[in-house]
């Protein structure tokens, strides 16, 4: 079931759909691939940046190749939940490269906190110097994961 935008046409889904896909397509390759010109590829490239529907274009590293083979999923439970408890969490958490996502969650734990690490000691470094020692963490609940069967950034539209 997709969940899209009814004021996307079937062009500006194949464009986010492309753009996803590589965002690293030149103007004129995306609107030969929609079949539109380039001059009104890029109008509607632009509209949908302005509309936040494209909000920034990046670059997967792999983890292997740089030496961050591992991933943890860590569960966060917080001493208290008010709103200035958890805004010190998260500003908190946003200076840590090693947590590349992080979920305020509704259930028994306050947080989830996807950690790419090298090795066993790396991770206990993170464990053990970061994510205990964050703003008012009273337990913390790690997973490793073996392998990794999907992972995508594409949203289906």
């Amino acid at each position: 079931m997709q969940h899209s935008d009814p004021a996307l046409d079937e062009r500006d889904r194949a464009i986010l759909k492309l753009l996803q896909q590589d965002g690293r397509l030149t103007n004129l390759e995306l609107a030969q691939q929609i079949n539109l010109s380039p001059s009104a590829c890029l109008r509607r490239v632009k509209l949908l940046e302005e509309r936040g529907l494209i909000s920034r274009y990046v670059m997967l590293l792999d983890e292997k190749a740089v030496g961050l083979p591992g991933t943890a999923f860590v569960l966060v439970t917080l001493d208290q939940q008010g709103r200035t408890a958890l805004d010190a969490f998260e500003a908190a958490i946003q200076r840590h490269p090693e947590v590349t996502e992080c979920c305020l969650l509704a259930g028994a734990a306050d947080y989830m906190v996807r950690v790419a690490y090298a090795d066993a000691a790396d991770f206990e470094r993170i464990h053990t110097d970061i994510l205990t020692q964050l703003p008012g963490v009273v337990r913390v609940q790690s997973t490793l994961a073996l392998r990794t069967v999907k992972r995508t950034t594409e949203l289906p539209v």
